[in-house]
C-alpha cells in the first residue's frame, strides 16, 4: 500500500497522510502534541468504514481502527454517520436507539479511555422524543472517556435522489434544534452531521458566531450525490469558513438496498485537500497533522471575518 501524501504549494502547505487498509498499515514514527497551539501540530486521523446491521460487527471495526491509530500517533479519530449501525429494514434504528449514557456509547467511551484518544462519534442513534423517532446525534468523547458534547442533526434526508430511491429521515428522526461547537486539545471543533453540508449557514454559524477552527463532517453520503457534490462542497466549506474540515465518510454496500459513497477526507483552511484514503471502499483511515497556526495565517492575510456586511445588511433590511 503505497502512501497516500498531497503538497501544495498555496499559503497552506499539505500534511502527510498516513493510510491504513484492509491490506496493509502504513505507519511513520512522528512526535505528537496533546493540544495545537502556535507553530505545534497535532495528529488526527479520518475514519472510512462499511457499517452493517450488527453493533457487535460494527464495534470490533471501529476498536481495530482505533487502537491502529492510536498506534500510528492519531490523538483525535473521526468516525461516519452510523458508525455503529445501519439497519436493512424500516424502523430498525429506532429499535436500537438509546441515551448516550447507555451500553452502546458506553462502549465506546471506553475505547476512548483505553485508548487515550479523543472520538468524533457522528450519526449515533440517540433516543428520540418518543417511541417511532430518534435524533441523529454526533457524539465527542474525550481521552479520558467522558462524552464533551453532543449536536442533534439539524438538517433529515428528506430528499428523491435522481437514479436512486427516495429517502425520508424524517419518518424516523427528529430534528434538533441547536448548533453546536466545543473546545479541545485540537481547536474550537464545529460538529456537523453529513446533509447539513448543504446548507451553507450552519457553518458560517460555527465560525462567525461560534469561533470554529475546525469543521467535523461525518457523513453517508449516497453514492449519486457523493459522485456530483461530495468534495466540491466539502472543500467549500473550508474555504469559505477558512477552517480545518475533517469529513468522515461511509463507503460501499451496506446492504442490498443501500450504498455509500465513501472518500474520508481531511481538507486545510486554504481548501487543499491534505489526506484521503486511496480508494472509496476500502475500511480504513487517514492521518494529516494540523496546526492552528495556518487557520490564523490564512484568516489574517484574508480577514474575512473583519470585512463581512451581511449581518448588518440582514439587520436593516425590510424583507
Amino acid at each position: 500500500m503505497a502512501l497516500a501524501s498531497f503538497a501544495a504549494s498555496l499559503p497552506i502547505a499539505a500534511a502527510t497522510a498516513v493510510v491504513r487498509t484492509r491490506a496493509a498499515v502504513v505507519r511513520r514514527a512522528m512526535s505528537s502534541s496533546s493540544s495545537v497551539s502556535a507553530g505545534s501540530q497535532a495528529r488526527v486521523g479520518v475514519v472510512q468504514m462499511t457499517s452493517v446491521g450488527d453493533l457487535d460487527a460494527n464495534y470490533a471495526t471501529c476498536s481495530r481502527l482505533t487502537k491502529e491509530a492510536a498506534a500510528a500517533g492519531v490523538k483525535f479519530l473521526c468516525f461516519p454517520e452510523v458508525f455503529s449501525f445501519i439497519g436493512s429494514k424500516d424502523g430498525e434504528s429506532v429499535k436500537i436507539a438509546e441515551s448516550l449514557d447507555g451500553p452502546i456509547m458506553q462502549r465506546y467511551c471506553s475505547l476512548a479511555n483505553d485508548s487515550s484518544m479523543w472520538l468524533s462519534l457522528g450519526g449515533f442513534q440517540e433516543k428520540g422524543p418518543d417511541d417511532s423517532h430518534q435524533y441523529n446525534t454526533h457524539v465527542l468523547i474525550d481521552d479520558s472517556g467522558k462524552v464533551r458534547s453532543s449536536y442533534r442533526k439539524i438538517h433529515l434526508f428528506d430528499v428523491d435522489v435522481p437514479g436512486n430511491m427516495v429517502y425520508k429521515e424524517s419518518r424516523f428522526t427528529t430534528a434538533g434544534d441547536t448548533v453546536v461547537a466545543a473546545d479541545s486539545p485540537f481547536g474550537r471543533l464545529g460538529l456537523t452531521v453529513c446533509y447539513d453540508l448543504r446548507f451553507p449557514e450552519i457553518y458560517q454559524c460555527l465560525r462567525f458566531k461560534h469561533q470554529a477552527q475546525v469543521l467535523l463532517v461525518p457523513s453517508a453520503f449516497t453514492k449519486v450525490t457523493g459522485e456530483a457534490h461530495w468534495e466540491i462542497l466539502l472543500r467549500a466549506r473550508a474555504i469559505e469558513t477558512q477552517c480545518y474540515v475533517i469529513a468522515a465518510a461511509q463507503a460501499g454496500k451496506h446492504n442490498e438496498k443501500r450504498e455509500s459513497y465513501g472518500d474520508s477526507i481531511i481538507i486545510d483552511p486554504w481548501g487543499v485537500v491534505i489526506a484521503r484514503l486511496p480508494d472509496r471502499l476500502s475500511t480504513g483511515f487517514a492521518v494529516a497533522d494540523i496546526d492552528l497556526s495556518k487557520v490564523e495565517a490564512v484568516r489574517t492575510k484574508m480577514p474575512i471575518s473583519e470585512q463581512r456586511k451581511f449581518d448588518s445588511i440582514l439587520k436593516s433590511s425590510s424583507l
